[in-house]
């Protein structure tokens, strides 16, 4: 068998996101035995490439019977490990938040493989939660002998990005302590300024501008980790750097998503609800929606990529949200929900 290192990154992120889709979504079956099993829906990508999409959804029930209730009210586990050509007006957005992507002016040869995921539980009492984790490189056309042999062309940049966050309707202090706990300790064995500098960036970059508020309560949140020098590092930070140190950190926070999550579902699936707070939970579901519609750079990246599958790309969306015009919930900063807003519009360190 071959040595790790003799592996190229792209098999070892393929084979490692694929266990740890089947991982998560395994320990999300087993909280609700009796729930609909997820969806494994395999795909093809007719440009280049793959993708395994597990979802989750219960069947609308005919007119007249109430439908089943269920931990889960929706949610995605994807993964995708898609090639093929990138075209010019997707390299120049990527240059804005890549910086080792040089100034290409023609389509070049890509490889993308991540995993992908969101969970919106029914409960108002227990938060919805996003993960992804995420390997790109862009190659130089490959010559023909590399062709030949089956190998990309020369490497011209990679990263590796991702991030875990939690945004719960209902703030319990204990659960947002253990989500960070829990991440925070699968930073540290890869440099202390690894989760300090992630979680600060997931605040930042989950924020709902034209709200002024995040969109959670954060995590951490990374992008363009590479073997060069990093725009949120200094010089000396203690992080990795190498491509196998990279990776190694990419799997300790994959490993953590369900220590991270799962406890907190199992301690709330039960909680008594009511109207209010589901009316509630809808409006903070809008949020969401605004949030991913708006401004984020993986969704809009992916609606720009030629054969994206827009199916996948729209699968973090919540099955029902709310808006009203001018919503009094939240604005009694004495209530439940005026408290959960008051921690989004001003960021806290958990731990």
């Amino acid at each position: 068998m071959a040595a790790q290192a003799d592996v190229p990154m792209r098999q070892r992120v393929e084979e490692y996101i694929s266990k740890l889709q089947d991982d998560i979504v395994s320990a999300l079956e087993k909280l609700d035995p009796n729930a609909p099993a997820f969806k494994r829906d395999a795909w093809l990508r007719a440009q280049g490439g793959r993708g395994l999409s597990c979802v989750f959804a219960v069947p609308v029930p005919p007119p007249g019977v109430a439908p089943q209730e269920t931990v889960l009210e929706k949610g995605g586990v994807n993964i995708s490990v898609v090639h093929g050509m990138l075209p010019p007006p997707a390299i120049k957005q990527m240059r804005a938040d890549h910086s080792s992507i040089p100034d290409v002016q023609s389509s070049v040869p890509f490889f993308a493989a991540g995993i992908s995921l969101v969970i919106h539980p029914r409960n108002p009492h227990a938060p919805t939660v996003h993960a992804n984790y995420r390997y790109f490189e862009i190659t130089e056309p490959p010559t023909d002998a590399e062709q030949a042999a089956g190998k990309p062309g020369k490497l011209i940049a990679w990263w590796f990005g991702g991030g875990s966050d939690l945004t719960p309707s209902y703030l319990y202090e204990e659960d947002a302590a253990h989500f960070h706990r829990t991440i925070r300790d699968a930073c540290a064995p890869h440099g202390a300024a690894v989760y300090p500098t992630f979680k600060r960036w997931c605040d930042e970059y989950f924020f709902i501008a034209h709200r002024g508020e995040a969109r959670g309560i954060g995590g951490i949140f990374f992008d363009d980790l590479c073997d060069e020098p990093h725009k949120k590092f200094a010089d000396g930070d203690a992080r990795p750097r190498t491509p196998d140190e990279i990776f190694a950190f990419i799997k300790a926070a994959g490993d953590a998503f369900v220590p991270s999550y799962v406890p907190i579902l199992e301690r709330r699936i039960r909680t008594p609800s009511d109207e209010h707070e589901r009316r509630w939970q809808l409006l903070r579901r809008g949020r969401y929606v605004e949030f991913n519609l708006v401004y984020d750079r993986g969704t809009k990246f992916g609606l720009m990529t030629p054969g994206a599958r827009i199916e996948s790309i729209l699968m973090s969306l919540p099955e029902t949200a709310r808006w009203e015009y001018m919503s009094e919930l939240g604005t009694d900063p004495e209530t439940r929900e005026g408290k959960l807003v008051e921690v989004l519009k001003t960021p806290r360190e958990w731990i």
